[in-house]
């Protein structure tokens, strides 16, 4: 004497299967979210504040860089200091950049290689020497 039962509790299953189905679904997105998240926080982490090799040290702007490094240090030291080139480098996004170059010039007829920090500002069209040191 139950007439319709058996639709009622298939449709009560097929309700239930797709809450199952919504709920899970809901669930594996929050669990795969940070998979996708982590990989873009990396890349704005290391693009704000981390330091990213510079991978032309060709660039003429990199070259730029690196002669003013030399040029700068020579004319704060008084002494005789000579760009020869740029052997590797580093970048960093500050409020500018920072650009952390391995230069290698040459003093009292010998070349070394130096560390050099600048710090530009392209919107002033400035740029600052804020460490140079032999390595």
């Amino acid at each position: 004497a139950r007439t319709g039962t058996g639709a009622h509790y298939q449709s009560i299953r097929k309700n239930n299967i797709y809450k199952y189905i919504k709920m899970n679904s809901k669930a594996i997105f929050f669990l795969l979210l940070p998979l996708v998240l982590l990989p873009l926080y990396a890349f704005a982490a290391a693009r704000t504040g981390g330091w990213s090799p510079i991978t032309d040290i060709k660039d003429p702007h990199v070259i730029e860089i690196g002669e003013f490094a030399v040029s700068e240090y020579a004319r704060e030291t008084k002494s005789e200091f000579n760009f020869v080139t740029v052997v590797s480098g580093e970048s960093q996004v500050v409020a500018g950049m920072n650009y952390k170059l391995v230069v290698t010039a040459n003093h009292t007829g010998a070349s070394k290689n130096y560390e050099a920090i600048v710090w530009e500002k392209p919107w002033l069209k400035s740029m600052n020497l804020t460490s140079f040191k032999p390595l």
